[in-house]
């Protein structure tokens, strides 16, 4: 895709794009990134935990990150990325206790808690994430996915490095990393490790020496591997390192994550990895992104406050109507989902791809004579996408100059296509001409009901209406474009 987002971008590119300034959790503040000589940007993107589906504030996390590597291409930069995959070992407890989320998803599905049985529900839901992510237009092909079940040998070594060095001590529980060790403890998002000791952490261990520290390998005698430390399996936290220097090296450029990750477990990877391998910083730059709510409430299952991707279809919406919604607001920024937001968000992509479709009619009948180009758009498109990801700046920037009547259309249709790159949204595909037919005026009315009824998320009503619209002899589709409305 490197050679596609920057051709696309022409001579905004070759003649130097502007500086690129993220925000690093690490320094709380924008920093310019700075790309690596001669290698590719290593990226790690914290994964799912896969003993179910993964609803769409989990899924909000991989648009974001699909946008920030499409952003360093569209500058020219090779990225190697990587998402891993949990598939064992992540307590409910920061605290390191609780039950393992990968043995409550078996007991769900009413399988037998074995390890063969959990790698096999992992396969499963793993399969079911890549989906819901091309759905969103996520560049999956281009991506490495490891499995942490794949990595236990790489973290059984670098768990005895850290016994070695002194940085861990074995108790009853397993082995634990004695954070007192590490001076740098806390230091990414200026976390108080003193909170931590009055309230981060109710369920203590009287065995650890402070209560920060956190288990690198989980005594099981039920479940997991053998190691020279009993039977058991490796903790949620060194995972992630160990399938950081496997897949990525000893050090990388950016690693990203959710803002709960910041307190405990992005911590506990860089005191790891850092006193493990010897050097700092694990990674330069930490970018997170923050939560979204349902209705104003915190998506959480046991409240039954949740939704996925494919109950959104369901309801008539395209997935690329959610990733435009969350464009819609900046990455670090809450944002707060809702059906009325969601019809909003499908209309504004559906009149997008009308745009785009009436453009590229009206590029073809024209000559190139032309007053105003799209160069002076590109560019400002280009300012806001490499501000530390303002996507909201960069999708006005678009609409501003969808709108400009100035704009010669062979011009205004290669930018399209060339914002296209980085946003994702598929504007080329699907758009058709659509044949009109004649629906008679009760018919219509049916439809026009229905659609206020949508609009109020009175789904009993749409559905009611829908049987109406069915019983006169027409059906309705409910699709990215719109209502599409055919005669049986």
């Amino acid at each position: 895709m490197l050679g596609k987002i920057a051709k696309a971008f022409g001579k905004t590119v070759d003649e130097g794009a502007p500086s690129i300034y993220l925000y690093n959790t690490l320094g709380r503040k924008n920093e310019e990134f700075t790309p690596p000589s001669e290698r590719p940007v290593r990226m790690y993107n914290c994964g799912p935990t896969v003993y179910g589906r993964q609803h769409i504030g989990n899924l909000a996390m991989f648009v974001f990150t699909d946008i920030l590597r499409r952003m360093l291409e569209l500058n020219k930069m090779k990225v190697k990325q990587v998402i891993n995959i949990t598939d064992f070992g992540h307590l409910s407890s920061d605290g390191d206790t609780g039950e393992d989320k990968m043995t409550r998803g078996l007991k769900k599905e009413g399988m037998d808690v074995t390890l063969e049985n959990m790698l096999l529900l992992g396969e499963k839901y793993t399969n079911t994430f890549k989906k819901d992510l091309r759905a969103l237009g996520v560049d999956v092909d281009n991506i490495s996915f490891p499995r942490a079940s794949d990595y236990v040998g790489n973290q059984k070594n670098m768990i005895r490095v850290l016994l070695e060095k002194g940085y861990a001590y074995d108790i009853s529980g397993g082995i634990y990393f004695d954070t007192s060790v590490f001076k740098h403890y806390g230091e990414l998002g200026n976390i108080d490790t003193e909170t931590l000791k009055e309230g981060a952490r109710t369920e203590i261990n009287k065995e650890k020496r402070n209560p920060a520290d956190f288990v690198l390998w989980k005594r099981d005698e039920k479940i997991g591997w053998e190691s020279e430390w009993g039977g058991g399996f490796p903790g949620w936290h060194i995972e992630c390192s160990a399938m950081i220097r496997a897949e990525l090296g000893e050090q990388i450029d950016i690693h990203t994550g959710g803002i709960e990750h910041i307190g405990v477990h992005h911590n506990n990877e860089i005191a790891q990895s850092e006193s493990a391998i010897g050097k700092r910083p694990l990674s330069r730059f930490w970018l997170h992104r923050a939560h979204i709510q349902i209705d104003g409430k915190k998506i959480a299952k046991s409240e039954g406050n949740v939704l996925y991707l494919d109950e959104i279809e369901a309801k008539g919406y395209s997935p690329l109507a959610y990733r435009y919604w969350l464009l819609t607001a900046h990455y670090r920024t809450p944002s707060n989902f809702t059906f009325q937001a969601m019809d909003a968000a499908q209309n504004a992509y559906t009149r997008l791809k009308e745009h785009y479709f009436s453009t590229t009619k009206q590029a073809a009948a024209l000559d190139n004579g032309h007053i105003l180009d799209a160069s002076d758009y590109i560019s400002d498109f280009t300012k806001h996408i490499n501000n530390d990801l303002d996507t909201p700046g960069a999708l006005a920037v678009v609409w501003n100059m969808v709108k400009d009547k100035n704009v010669h259309p062979v011009d205004k249709l290669s930018a399209l296509d060339a914002f296209d790159c980085v946003l994702g949204l598929s504007l080329r595909s699907g758009v058709a001409e659509t044949s009109a037919i004649a629906i008679p005026p009760k018919v219509q009315l049916l439809v026009d009901e229905r659609k206020q009824a949508r609009l109020a998320e009175n789904w009993v009503k749409a559905d009611k209406l829908r049987e109406k619209i069915e019983a006169a002899g027409y059906t309705v589709k409910d699709t990215a474009d719109g209502p599409k409305i055919t005669a049986k």
